[in-house]
């Protein structure tokens, strides 16, 4: 295995260590764009190789959750109606282990959480026809008390696994929102005129909406990208994606990040797990997005004290 303890380093050299990367990369307009606007799109992240073994890997979940195979061209509202949350993905295929290393936008999401980040939960919004926008919000939803801190404590990438449009249901974003450091009110939000949002969202899920247009948010910016793209954004930037208008298929995969003091949506240290650690031991850094360097959540066998050397004193460490 690998040694995790290691050194303890400056804020500063942690700093200097990921503007660094993002200079190797070419990655300085990006970041640019995600301290102005809170969010940054990178293109060409995945390979075609890469985005048909995910898809493949995503609609097999599907079908078995829904007992049919489902074309991503054709299907229907009645095939699959509106967006539904797919968990735990990162165990279901090796395809989405090695989508999470993916150096460019993994480059970015260290600048915002600092080089002991942890993967909070990765999965897919599988969207279908038909149903409900996912209304606006932030991410920094954790138990977190508004106003947010406008330090970044969660953050997320969106791997477009199928074209972004308008009629397909693309994810949107606000410009600058990440700035407000709170959730969005109803007014600020996706609406139907004459309806309340609760209203509207019961019956959207009854598929009762489906020709009913929706008017989007003030100032939301739909992402028009392509497959093998990823959108890199801060935690408290506002978000939400579009009612899917079109037959067929939004296929996405949402890696989702915290800092090592955040609780993680998924559960880490089982035997699912272990194993996925123990097939990577001699990667450090996925190690550490797995929590290899989290010394609570101790049992009878008490603290592991060396690892509290390796925590974070800073921004950036």
């Amino acid at each position: 295995m690998v040694d995790l303890a290691g050194s303890l380093s400056t804020p500063n050299g942690a700093l200097g260590r990921i503007l660094d990367d993002i200079d190797r990369l070419g990655l300085e307009p990006n970041l640019l764009e995600l301290e102005t606007n809170g969010y940054t799109v990178v293109r060409g992240v995945l390979s075609e190789d890469q985005i048909a073994r995910a898809r493949a890997a995503i609609l097999g979940r599907v079908e078995k959750l829904t007992g049919r195979k489902l074309d991503p061209e054709t299907a229907r509202a009645e095939d699959f109606l509106g967006m539904q949350y797919l968990p735990y993905l990162l165990f279901e295929d090796d395809i989405f282990a090695e989508i999470l290393m993916a150096e460019r936008p993994l480059a970015l999401m260290t600048y915002l959480l600092g080089e002991s980040a942890q993967l909070s939960s990765m999965g897919c919004h599988f969207r279908g026809p038909g149903g409900a926008p996912l209304l606006l919000h932030c991410d920094n939803t954790n138990g977190a008390p508004q106003p947010y801190s406008p330090t970044a404590f969660v953050g997320n990438i969106n791997y477009a696994l199928s074209p972004y449009t308008r009629e397909n249901g693309a994810l949107i974003m606000v410009p600058g929102s990440h700035r407000l450091c709170r959730q969005p009110t109803s007014g600020e939000n996706f609406s139907v005129e004459g309806m309340s949002t609760g209203e509207a969202l019961e019956k959207a899920s009854a598929g009762e909406l489906d020709a009913t247009p929706w008017r989007d948010p003030p100032g939301a910016v739909p992402m028009l990208i392509n497959p093998g793209d990823a959108v890199v954004f801060h935690g408290n930037t506002w978000h939400g994606g579009l009612r899917r208008d079109t037959q067929g298929l939004r296929i996405n995969l949402a890696a989702f990040f915290c800092r090592q003091f955040v609780q993680t949506q998924e559960l880490r240290g089982d035997p699912t797990c272990k194993a996925m650690m123990a097939r990577h031991d001699n990667d450090a850094r996925f190690q550490v997005l797995l929590g290899g360097k989290q010394p609570y959540g101790w049992q009878d066998e008490g603290p592991p004290y060396a690892l509290f050397d390796t925590m974070p004193r800073g921004l950036h460490d």
